[in-house]
C-alpha cells in the first residue's frame, strides 16, 4: 500500500511540475493518456531514484561535502533527464527540454513531494 501512495504522490509532484517548469511537458492525445503517462514515468523515476541516487551519494560525497550538498541538485536533475531519455526510448509522451528544465523540473518535484508527503502518510499506523 505504502508503494502505490509513494507512486500516487509522485506522479501528482510530475502533474504540477509540468504545470509549472516550462520545458517539462506530456503531450498526450486525452486526459486519461496523460495520467496513465505521469503513472508511468512516476515508476521510472522511483526505479531510477532507488536504483542510482545512492551509488551516487557514496561514490560523490567528496562533491557533496565540497558544495555544501549543491551537488546533490545537479544529480537530481541528471537524474530527471536520465528519467526523461528512459521515457523518450519506451515512446512516452514525457519531454524535458535540457538540463535547465530539469534542474527546476527536479527541485519543483522535490519540494512538491515533500509537501503531499506531509498530508498524505505513506504508511497506516496501527493503533
Amino acid at each position: 500500500m505504502g508503494f502505490l501512495i509513494r507512486l500516487a504522490i509522485t506522479a501528482v509532484a510530475l502533474w504540477v511540475t509540468t504545470l509549472i517548469v516550462p520545458g517539462v511537458e506530456v503531450t498526450g492525445r486525452s486526459g486519461a493518456d496523460n495520467a496513465l503517462t505521469l503513472i508511468v514515468v512516476a515508476l521510472i523515476f522511483g526505479v531510477v531514484n532507488a536504483v542510482l541516487k545512492p551509488v551516487i551519494k557514496v561514490f560523490g560525497c567528496v562533491f557533496y561535502l565540497l558544495t555544501l550538498g549543491v551537488f546533490a541538485l545537479v544529480v537530481n536533475a541528471l537524474l530527471f533527464l536520465l528519467t526523461d531519455w528512459i521515457a523518450r526510448g519506451l515512446d512516452l509522451p514525457f519531454r524535458v527540454d535540457g538540463f535547465w528544465a530539469a534542474f527546476w523540473g527536479a527541485i519543483v518535484m522535490a519540494v512538491v513531494s515533500w509537501l503531499i508527503s506531509i498530508v498524505v502518510p505513506d504508511r497506516l499506523e496501527n493503533r
